[in-house]
């Protein structure tokens, strides 16, 4: 498989390409282009996530703990009617819980080339990136889904290019070939927990992109009504 230093020069030149032509030929701010070439970087780290615990891990979680409450910013906002210190008490909370919690749960859970390595994976990762940027517009939003998805690719193809071995004109495929770039896992549990978060987040980017309707509070049910009666409307 590639190196991690292998998958942090490929996403970064990747990143550096994506965010410049966003910038120069996408129309869109300096500060918008260089944000998702960063987040292209980084999605090229995502994921090994799943992988023994070392210097590599401990970096990609110490990242994505950082840049999470960032990305959330607006919806941390929203969700304390726009006080700002309780955002931030949120946003230290977020970065605790991912940088330890998330860390020790994957350490306990996760199967290294397991479903963290497929295709559902990198959609899932672009529609998170797409949700997180809630007060953007949606060619912001897609800007930065897409920075994301070409980072994770890049790690999955490259895992597979590494699979390939040489010996002169003989070529062979090492034992973890074809466990990067796939649909599915060998596990049931995995599978189906990937396909159904996959399925809830297309759901909820489909109605911030406007294309499936906001279902009303009356189609909800009466529990759901209870819950939100006092709560603001924001839509």
């Amino acid at each position: 498989m590639a190196g991690y230093k292998t998958h942090i020069t490929v996403s970064g030149a990747l990143g550096v390409g994506y965010g410049t032509a966003g910038a120069i030929l996408g129309g869109f701010s300096p500060v918008e282009g260089a944000l998702a070439g960063i987040l292209t970087w980084f999605s090229g780290m995502l994921p090994d996530l799943d992988s023994a615990s070392g210097r590599p891990v401990r970096e990609v979680f110490s990242l994505l703990a950082a840049f999470t409450p960032f990305a959330m910013m607006g919806h941390l906002m929203e969700w304390t009617h726009h006080s700002y210190e309780a955002a931030t008490l949120l946003a230290v909370i977020v970065y605790v819980t991912i940088r330890y919690g998330g860390q020790a749960v994957l350490n306990r859970t996760a199967v290294h080339r397991g479903m963290y390595h497929s295709i559902p994976a990198m959609l899932i990762t672009a529609e998170i990136a797409f949700l997180a940027f809630r007060g953007s517009s949606l060619n912001v939003k897609l800007l930065m889904a897409g920075g994301a998805a070409i980072g994770f690719f890049s790690h999955l193809v490259l895992d597979e290019i590494y699979s390939v071995e040489w010996s002169g004109v003989h070529v062979r495929l090492n034992k973890f070939a074809g466990s990067a770039v796939k649909c599915f896992g060998n596990r049931l549990v995995p599978n189906v927990i990937t396909y159904s978060l996959l399925m809830v987040l297309t759901y909820a980017a489909l109605i911030q992109a406007n294309i499936v309707p906001m279902p009303n509070r009356n189609q909800l049910g009466p529990a759901y009504q209870r819950a939100t009666a006092d709560e603001p409307d924001f839509h």
